[in-house]
């Protein structure tokens, strides 16, 4: 072989291990987005969590001078945006906006292919939904106690909606009933907006729904908002006590916010987690976010995890309350 093949060939072989370096090297923050970015919201448009995850894929496309695609895959249980997000690429262009049911419930109900809290990692949340518990304000009771003494003494002969089954607003007041020990029928629900619309005509008694759609009804002369699901009470409705306040230990939220597949080089989730926490801590997002009954976010992964693991004990306990078997 000749001195000129020999050069050939040792810098055709130089330029592929620098190929290999460079496809092996880890993506940094500041070469991080180079084209859109989408973000998976396994939900209709128009809910909490949709409109959360389109406040900051604004605010993501004004730091990052990318744009950040909202694109909305409605599943039961949300089981096809995850699958979405978990068969990606791990390379920061494909993320899951969802409510924490989607890994803490959903494979307490159904058989999956793969395990959320693996597949995927938590970035930081936008925001913790809240929830309220409205009454008929004809009922004979103003409050909380008041309301689980007249169960208790009229047992069966009350009821409650849901906005469909096997969610928060079904689990949430089944693990009161059972640490109360009354019982209410249930009557199910199309959708929240249905729910509301049968409290408010007198066909259901109770509905514990989504702090940001019934805190708007406060001054209804229909409807009661009796308590709220936090540990703490909500700054925008100081007076409305929490549930916990009269079932010691009962908490009920929803996270929100942002995943990606695992594997996702730690500097582009670093980047995006620094600037959503950024974002949610502006005074005009905290007090927008707050008016809706919404926590503002900004967890750690470590205050994630945490957040996680308590979600799906209590869910545990409800899916028992509720009689449902564990999926084969």
């Amino acid at each position: 072989m000749s001195r000129l093949d020999w050069r050939l060939l040792i810098s055709a072989a130089f330029a592929t291990l620098l190929v290999t370096a460079f496809a092996a090297a880890p993506a940094r923050a500041d070469d991080w987005p180079t084209h859109p970015v989408t973000i998976v919201v396994p939900f209709g448009a128009g809910g909490n969590t949709d409109t959360m995850a389109r406040l900051a894929a604004q605010d993501l496309s004004e730091k990052f001078g990318q744009n950040f695609i909202v694109e909305n895959r409605p599943s039961p249980g949300g089981v096809l945006g995850m699958r979405a997000v978990v068969e990606a690429a791990p390379d920061g262009y494909t993320l899951l906006f969802c409510a924490s049911s989607m890994i803490t419930l959903t494979p307490q109900l159904e058989k999956l292919e793969f395990d959320p809290a693996k597949a995927l990692v938590p970035i930081t949340n936008v925001g913790t939904g809240a929830q309220v518990m409205a009454i008929k304000r004809s009922l004979p009771a103003t409050n909380l106690p008041e309301f689980l003494a007249y169960a208790k003494a009229n047992p069966g002969k009350l009821n409650f909606t849901v906005a469909g089954t096997q969610n928060l607003s079904h689990f949430s007041p089944v693990r009161v009933f059972a640490a109360t020990d009354v019982n209410l029928v249930m009557v199910p629900a199309r959708s929240e907006p249905q729910a509301i619309s049968d409290l408010l005509g007198g066909v259901a008694d109770l509905y514990f729904g989504n702090a940001s759609a019934l805190l708007p009804l406060i001054n209804n002369d229909k409807i009661r908002l009796i308590a709220v699901s936090t540990a703490h009470r909500l700054a925008v409705v100081p007076d409305i006590p929490t549930v916990g306040e009269t079932v010691p230990g009962f908490e009920a939220s929803s996270w929100n916010g942002f995943l990606a597949p695992t594997g996702t080089p730690a500097p582009i989730l670093d980047a995006i987690g620094n600037e959503v926490t950024a974002f949610v801590k502006k005074p005009e997002i905290a007090q927008r976010l707050t008016n809706l009954g919404i926590v503002p976010g900004g967890l750690t992964r470590d205050e994630i995890e945490a957040a996680f693991q308590k979600e799906r004990e209590s869910y545990a306990v409800a899916i028992k309350a509720a009689g449902i078997a564990p999926p084969d």
